[in-house]
């Protein structure tokens, strides 16, 4: 995720390879040449310009102009609320893992240090591993270095292989009498949210916006489009050319805005964080469990 501060208007100068405008730039080079031929035809056929149709069409540009911000809006806040729900998720994931570490640091003496060791790395191991299996990534070496003696297979459910070795060796300390009962309810809680943290992940990257909705908003805008510039002519003239793509590029921004937002787990400018908040994670638990 891109960092910036909120305060600083120079933000809005500031233009970066994944901006809108750049994405768009070929389109609005095309709409630029589409209103000019139109602008160019009607003033070498003037007397199209007096048809009522092309003066009554500014009306129903006008209506479309409304459906279209409502449309716009309903997209951008179902896209918003994907980004957000998805930051909520990770951030009962920290929680839940700083819970988990406090729980046994209480439970587990500093004499048993391998224990306390093994658990320290295996918490932010399941956070690791999430963030990339989110983001179809294979797992990185560096994340299973410590974990020859028992790989994982990265062929499998990587977050479901580790909360599973998390669960046995919570039950297997309970057996031996290394962890009273008290102590494992909360601790269960808290490696159940594990796996619905997950679920409500995978929820989230793999149900997209329905196609034949996004499809539509999309047909809407370019039939909008592709129809303006021959109301506009009628008053602009070739001033119709840079109002035309003014108004494109709000309308389109909003639309490519969106479907960014609405898949949150990934490598782009507006994604979440995910991987920082992993290595935060990787923080806070190895310092509870020293």
């Amino acid at each position: 995720m891109k960092g910036y501060n909120v305060k600083n208007w120079k933000e809005a100068f500031r233009f970066n390879r994944h901006d809108t405008l750049r994405s768009l730039l070929p389109l609005l080079i095309l709409f630029g040449l589409y209103t000019f031929g139109v602008d160019w035809w009607l003033n070498h056929n003037s007397t199209y310009l007096e048809q009522p149709v092309l003066r009554n069409l500014g009306v129903v540009h006008g209506l479309l102009g409304f459906v279209i911000s409502l449309l716009l809006v309903f997209r951008t806040n179902t896209a918003y609320d994907r980004w957000w729900e998805g930051r909520k998720l990770w951030g009962s994931l920290i929680n839940a893992s700083r819970n988990l570490s406090l729980r046994l640091d209480a439970a587990l003496p500093a004499e048993m240090a391998s224990e306390r060791a093994w658990f320290r790395r295996y918490i932010p191991l399941y956070a690791a591993v999430l963030d990339r299996h989110l983001k179809s990534e294979t797992l990185e070496m560096s994340l299973d270095e410590d974990l020859e003696e028992d790989p994982l297979d990265r062929s499998g459910h990587l977050p479901n292989q580790v909360a599973a070795r998390l669960q046995r060796r919570v039950l297997t300390l309970l057996r031996s009498g290394q962890i009273e009962k008290d102590m494992l309810i909360p601790i269960q809680q808290d490696l159940g949210a594990f796996t619905d943290i997950c679920g409500a992940c995978e929820r989230i990257k793999n149900t997209p916006i329905p196609f034949s909705y996004a499809s539509f908003i999309k047909r809407f805008i370019l039939l909008y489009l592709c129809t303006l510039p021959w109301s506009l002519a009628v008053t602009l003239n070739y001033w119709n050319i840079p109002v035309l793509l003014f108004v494109m590029y709000a309308l389109s921004s909003l639309e490519v805005i969106a479907e960014e937002i609405e898949e949150p787990f990934g490598n782009d400018p507006n994604d979440l964080p995910t991987a920082r908040m992993a290595e935060r994670i990787r923080s806070d638990v190895q310092s509870i469990l020293m």
